[in-house]
């Protein structure tokens, strides 16, 4: 896994952790449910990139 791809998935799961914040504090279910989707994508990029470091090790 490149040290970008880290830093990119980490940015990602972070924003998604921000807006699922906001939307809980502002009673705003669609934005804490687009953070909770922005997190699990996050995360499934997170482990692909870990199979494919599997592979090449």
């Amino acid at each position: 896994m490149g040290l970008d791809d880290k830093f990119d998935n980490k940015a990602d799961e972070m924003k998604g952790k921000a807006k699922e914040a906001t939307g809980k504090a502002t009673d705003d279910e669609q934005l804490e449910a687009e953070g909770k989707t922005d997190q699990a994508g996050a995360n499934l990029k997170q482990a692909g990139e870990k199979v494919k470091d599997a592979f090449k090790g």
